[in-house]
């Protein structure tokens, strides 16, 4: 004790700062992940992005978040300018994960397994700053989808390009650019159909004028949006840019920043659109399948994102866990304790395990129609069900630190706030469900894909088995049709796919999340497994001994 008069106590009994870490040695999951799921080379690539995500990402993110964007629709001599300002780094957390990839590496590289190699990087770009994932997985999900116009062929490229320009400029000014998306206007929500914004043709060249609102435009700072409105035909699918063609600010306003829950780095907005200028994307008319195929990208991000939370609230639990001591013992130590951190462990195993198998099957889907008919109902079903479990595990996760998990200079305040965004985003539970269910009235072949993924992996679970043998009644063609047990039906189709896909991985989680999540050995908090599972074993794969 000092001197100085004013000590009153040593601090001990405390964890050391969580990081620097490196990711990538962390997390024996992904790295068998990206191995199995074909991803392999790219390992350099993705080690490198982890360990820039564990040091100067993680740093760069408190800053970032607390620094709530700002809107200035004027600028200080009365011009509109509707634009939004954030702290700097966000920008350096943004430019950071273009140029390593995470927005466009799918693009830029036609070999088998970009895709699961890009799904690693969102995954571990979650875990750092989930905020600026929102931009940087619709920039990626818009590069399909505008590549298929020929005039818009340099908004794909510039989509795709390893460059970050955060700049409010037209695109002509720049080498790289990000893309946002507005579809939900206040009397719709999801039913988008009920959209009520009018696009005018201006020309046979496709350009219209487009006047109405967006009740959620994400983020509103990107160099250009995908839409939906309505044009004579019915509704279709525009890209509008802040900036016109002739270099004139496009009549888009920004009339709000929405307060949200969470998510603070990255701004989300009301706007209006006054005569704004816009191309048409797709067939006038199809505006819903154009931009339908953006969103399973980003319903696969919001799958990726989901566990890439879980993993970083694990971590940061048992890293607690490890050097915090209560009664005489290390946390870590203790019976109760091991059994909710070895239970965490497997949902946060299980969740991306599911999202890189999903990344493997939108890699193959060009290729391979039965990937791509599995890619059609999986993504909905991890939408639903590892979104859904997001919350109730961060807060799991939170509760290990007691009071130090719910102030905000733990990461854990910030990603209990996070978690129910995956879930909401991209279209709710029930939607994700009906999803789901149409899935498996109109498309046999995604329900045959499905079934093929745990029939592989048959006998080698006694309760695994069984679960298969309750799922084929349920899914007999007059049992698949009941709107008020979809929720059901997608949770037990989830779990029997996660259970196969790790005991096909040879997890070892796999014989306990089975008998836990599928036997019955199992209650309905965390921390309920059955007292003989391999507790030590399951939490030592998390993190490294100390």
């Amino acid at each position: 004790m000092s001197s100085s008069g004013f000590d009153t106590h040593a601090v001990e009994n405390q964890p050391p700062e969580f990081a620097p870490r490196d990711l990538w040695a962390d997390d024996v999951v992904l790295r068998e992940a990206l191995a199995r799921e074909g991803g392999a080379a790219w390992e350099a690539q993705v080690a490198g992005y982890a360990r820039l995500a564990g040091d100067a990402l993680y740093r760069w993110s408190w800053d970032a978040h607390r620094d709530r964007p700002r809107l200035r629709t004027h600028d200080r001599f009365g011009q509109r300018m509707d634009a939004v300002e954030f702290h700097p780094y966000y920008h350096a957390v943004m430019q950071a994960a273009i140029e390593h990839g995470v927005a466009g590496l799918s693009w830029r590289d036609g070999r088998p397994g970009a895709h699961v190699a890009r799904a690693a990087l969102a995954y571990l770009h979650y875990q750092a700053e989930p905020g600026t994932s929102c931009p940087l997985t619709m920039t990626h999900a818009a590069v399909p989808v505008l590549r298929r116009e020929p005039a818009l062929a340099e908004w794909a490229e510039k989509a795709a390009a390893p460059h970050y320009d955060g700049g409010d400029l037209p695109a002509t000014d720049k080498r790289g650019v990000t893309l946002g998306m507005g579809m939900t206007e206040k009397q719709g929500g999801s039913d988008v159909r009920g959209n009520t914004t009018v696009a005018a043709p201006l020309s046979a060249a496709g350009e219209y004028a487009l006047t109405g609102h967006k009740w959620f435009l994400s983020a509103p700072m990107s160099d250009a949006f995908l839409v939906l409105a309505q044009a004579p035909e019915g509704p279709t699918c525009f890209l509008l840019p802040r900036w016109r063609p002739d270099g004139r600010r496009n009549a888009l306003r920004l009339m709000r920043l929405k307060d949200k829950l969470g998510d603070w780095s990255n701004a989300s907005a009301e706007v209006e659109f006054c005569g704004a200028w816009a191309r048409r994307v797709g067939e006038a008319g199809r505006g819903i399948a154009t931009i339908l195929e953006m969103v399973m990208l980003t319903r696969l991000d919001c799958v990726l994102g989901s566990a890439g939370l879980m993993r970083m609230a694990l971590a940061q639990a048992v890293h607690h866990c490890r050097h915090r001591r209560a009664f005489g013992r290390r946390l870590v130590e203790q019976a109760l304790m091991r059994n909710v951190l070895a239970d965490l462990v497997l949902e946060a195993e299980a969740a991306l395990v599911l999202g890189m198998r999903l990344a493997r099957a939108v890699d193959a889907a060009p290729r391979d129609p039965r990937e791509a008919a599995f890619a059609r109902i999986a993504t909905a079903l991890g939408k639903y069900w590892v979104c859904k479990r997001t919350p109730a595990f961060a807060h799991e996760a939170q509760e290990c630190l007691g009071g130090a998990g719910y102030v905000e200079e733990s990461m854990l305040a910030r990603l209990y706030r996070q978690a129910p965004l995956n879930s909401i985003w991209e279209g709710s539970g029930n939607i994700q469900c009906l999803d789901v269910l149409r899935a498996l009235r109109r498309e046999p072949a995604s329900a045959e894909a499905l079934r093929a993924e745990w029939q592989a992996a048959r006998g080698l679970d006694p309760a695994l088995d069984a679960a298969i043998a309750r799922l084929d009644a349920a899914l007999a063609p007059d049992q698949a049709d009941d709107e008020a047990g979809a929720r059901l039906l997608a949770e037990r189709l989830a779990l029997v796919l996660q259970a196969a896909l790790l005991l096909r991985a040879r997890s070892p989680a796999a014989e306990a999340f089975c008998r836990s999540r599928l036997g019955g050995g199992h209650g309905l908090g965390f921390g309920t497994l059955p007292v003989d599972a391999p507790f030590d074993a399951l939490i030592g794969r998390v993190l490294p001994p100390p």
